[in-house]
């Protein structure tokens, strides 16, 4: 019968079988192992990168401008976040959204305000001047598939 020790070289136990007293053989499945979780990781980053940039909606963006006959209206693709401030004879309103430069002049009771919407590094500038002081209220409503804005501007103080 065939014996298990290495004699002759010709075993399947020769050269790897420390019981023997031969060098430890080279196992790659230690090293499969950690290829295998590192491909694991940078295949979920990836689809986590791809799921957020599919679900990310992008800048919110001013669609339309018009002027009416108590202020303006301007429309935007959805919600904006926004912070205004009053001025003597001037209302200025930083909406974060995206749009370009638009400009016109309305008449509230014969008074000329020139309003202004210009792109800034932090979102959109509003800017409403008149000669006197003026009143600026403001609402919004979610409608059409847009968000619509209404400055509603009247002399006085704000």
């Amino acid at each position: 019968m065939g014996v298990t020790r290495s004699e002759s070289g010709e075993h399947s136990t020769a050269t790897g079988d420390p019981a023997a007293g031969g060098p430890a053989p080279y196992d790659p499945r230690p090293r499969l192992r950690l290829r295998f979780f590192a491909s694991l990781v940078l295949i979920g980053l990836l689809l986590g990168l791809l799921i957020g940039r599919l679900v990310d909606p992008g800048p919110v963006r001013l669609e339309a401008v018009q002027a009416l006959p108590e202020g303006l209206q301007l429309r935007f693709d959805r919600e904006p976040a926004l912070h205004q401030e009053y001025l003597d004879g001037a209302f200025g309103m930083l909406v974060q959204a995206e749009g370009r430069d638009q400009q016109g002049e309305l008449r509230i009771d014969d008074m000329p305000v020139r309003w202004r919407i210009q792109p800034s590094e932090r979102g959109l500038l509003v800017n409403l001047v008149a000669v006197r002081a003026l009143r600026v209220q403001w609402h919004g409503e979610e409608r059409d598939g847009g968000w619509w804005m209404v400055l509603e501007v009247s002399p006085g103080t704000p």
